[in-house]
């Protein structure tokens, strides 16, 4: 039996939301955070501050604002930017506060200009994927920039760092030690953790994933390279090897205490442990994918959150990342032609009615992954047969409803697309977040 106690995530929030004005409070007496698509922190020292992270470009006029609230006029006082990772919600307002601060050293991993690049190579497609998660929160935080008096939104950056490394960088200012280290984590190749050792504090961004105590989304919805299971292990092990007292995280509240932090963090590494070992004794053992998916779930010991990755997606990432994505299960997976195009054959041979019929049956029984199977080559051939629609929407419904009770939190990315799902469904359009994002 374990005796961890109950696990931290079921009392902290999972969804990021872009910054508000307000969003901020003291963590203590010489570091703020001001929160946002992802935190943003500023380290006050006698000889001049240290920002972490610098949000959005269109949220940098917030931050700036919320930590002019709390510790005062801060421009031409910021000497250094660190950036935990090179993700939009982290670089994009590092131009803001360079024009506020001249001189200021920005410092990023060796790796951040190649991820920059890759996210900037890749930026319609994966504004068009995420569209239908972001793009009401972002409506509503404009709804909020205007009613506050801004309107006239900053720019997004993509900063080149003044100080790069690889493994470790070390400096000192107003008496603060400063140690920054490289660990890829659970969501870039370019992942480093700051720490403050006089106060073992650790600032470490995203390097577990977006909400702190949840399993790593070795695979996104929206479309993202594959995260390595055991490197994400691996950052959790340079955390706890350096033994915090508190982790300022890329999101939510800080999570504060040595024994609390030593037992969360060694839940998530063995986690991942875990669910990977399994994954790969089942491929040597030649059980398919699917049966490693319904077959492997966590002990006690090490159970986490599912609200942002999940333990079955991540299953197939650990599965794909090393086998690719031929399954060995049919000749079609070597050709291009998909199985919904003979969706309309399998209709004029058995009938939409018909098809309708076992999928409602299938429904009824609980099978609601195989009635979604047999609604999609309905409305591949027919999109808008009512019946299969009408269908179609009580099956996603039902699975949002579970969705959104599963492990106390819910999934963040499977709430969002039965949502999305159903809004189609009943004739809704999809808005445009790159047009939301002008």
């Amino acid at each position: 039996m374990s005796n961890r106690g109950e696990p931290l995530y079921k009392s902290r929030p999972v969804a990021p939301s872009p910054a508000r004005f307000g969003w901020c409070t003291r963590v203590n007496d010489f570091i703020s955070m001001s929160e946002g698509c992802s935190n943003t922190y500023l380290i006050e020292t006698p000889e001049g501050n240290i920002l972490i992270n610098s949000g959005m470009g269109l949220e940098a006029p917030v931050h700036q604002s919320n930590f002019a609230e709390l510790a005062g006029e801060i421009d031409g006082t910021i000497k250094y930017a660190i950036v935990t990772q090179g993700h939009t919600d982290h670089v994009g307002g590092i131009q803001y506060f360079r024009d506020r601060n001249p001189g200021l050293q920005l410092i990023a991993h060796a790796n951040n200009e190649e991820h920059q690049t890759y996210d900037a190579r890749l930026g319609g497609f994966r504004q068009a994927r995420s569209a239908f998660r972001f793009t009401e929160a972002f409506l509503e935080a404009f709804e909020h920039f205007a009613a506050s008096g801004y309107k006239d939104i900053n720019r997004q950056d993509r900063p080149t760092a003044d100080i790069t490394f690889e493994d470790r960088y070390e400096f000192s200012i107003g008496g603060l030690d400063v140690v920054v280290i490289g660990q890829m984590g659970a969501e870039t190749n370019d992942s480093l953790v700051v720490w403050l050792p006089q106060h073992r504090i650790v600032f470490t961004g995203n390097l577990f994933g977006c909400p702190f105590g949840h399993f790593p989304n070795l695979v996104t919805i929206r479309g993202d390279r594959y995260r390595d299971a055991l490197v994400c292990a691996q950052a959790a092990q340079t955390v706890l090897d350096l033994e915090p007292e508190m982790i300022l995280y890329g999101h939510h509240e800080p999570v504060v205490g040595a024994e609390l932090i030593q037992r969360e963090v060694t839940a998530y590494r063995d986690a991942i442990h875990y669910v990977h070992d399994a994954v790969v004794e089942g491929m040597n053992q030649g059980k398919d994918l699917a049966t490693l998916q319904q077959e492997i779930t966590l002990p006690p010991e090490c159970e986490v959150g599912e609200g942002y990755g999940m333990v079955a997606w991540s299953i197939r990432a650990i599965w794909e990342n090393y086998a690719g994505w031929f399954k060995h299960e049919s000749t079609t997976e070597l050709y291009s032609v998909p199985q919904k195009a003979i969706h309309a054959d399998l209709l004029e041979l058995a009938g939409a009615q018909a098809i309708i019929d076992r999928a409602e049956k299938k429904a009824t029984a609980g099978q609601r992954e195989e009635a979604l199977h047999l609604l999609d080559i309905a409305l591949s051939a027919e999109p808008g047969n009512e019946a299969a629609t009408a269908l179609s929407i009580d099956v996603h419904e039902s699975l949002l409803e579970d969705a959104r009770t599963f492990r106390t939190t819910g999934n963040f990315w499977l709430e969002g697309w039965l949502e999305q799902q159903i809004k189609l469904l009943k004739g809704g359009k999809n808005v445009s977040l790159r047009e939301v994002l002008k």
